[in-house]
Order: structure tokens, then sequence, then C-alpha cells
């Protein structure tokens, strides 16, 4: 006789506690989830959570080596010498407008 439904769930709980599975969940935005299915698509894997889990065994077996691939990318900010002249010069225009609070060197 087949199992039931009720049956094969219970089973497959058994299962999960007995080799102390755990669920990790995780929200992507539209690039990170593009960036997960090319990483799928070039190495042939259907699955996820099986790309997911190589992707941390083999980042682990590196060791700190790794460490850099984990770093977050920062943006770099760079001013225009146009802008920044522009910012002194509204600058300059707001302390002659108001002039109280202005530094003035002991001479």
């Amino acid at each position: 006789m087949a199992k039931t439904v009720q049956e094969r769930s219970a089973k497959t709980a058994r299962k999960r506690v007995a080799n102390a599975e755990e669920e990790l969940r995780l929200r992507v935005r539209p690039g990170t989830r593009q960036a997960l299915a090319d990483l799928m698509e070039w190495s042939g894997i259907t699955e996820q959570g099986e790309a997911m889990t190589l992707m941390i065994h083999h980042l682990h077996a590196l060791g700190s080596k790794a460490s850099f691939l984990l770093e977050p990318p920062r943006h770099e900010i760079a001013i225009s010498e146009n802008v920044a002249r522009d910012f002194h010069r509204k600058s300059m225009q707001m302390i002659q407008q108001d002039p109280g609070d202005e530094v003035i060197s002991p001479g």
C-alpha cells in the first residue's frame, strides 16, 4: 500500500531532524538572482540550493584566502573639478550673505 502524504512528510521531517538540517532563507534583488542564474548555467547546476551549498563549501575550502571574495563592493565617489568649483563658489556666496559663522584666525 502506498504511503499517505502525511506519512511521507513525517518521514522527511524525521530525516531532517536526524541530519540536523536547517533551512536558510535568502531574499535577493534581481541583479543577485541573475548572477546566481548565470553561475548555475555556466556550471550546469539546476537546483539553487545545490549551487549555493557548493559555493559555500568551495569558498570555505579556500580558507582565509577567500576573504576578499566576501568583501562588499564599494562605490568610489569622485567629485569633478566643476562640481568642486561650483560648491566652493556657492559656499563663499552664503558666507558673504551671513558672515556670522566665519572663522577668523588670530593674527
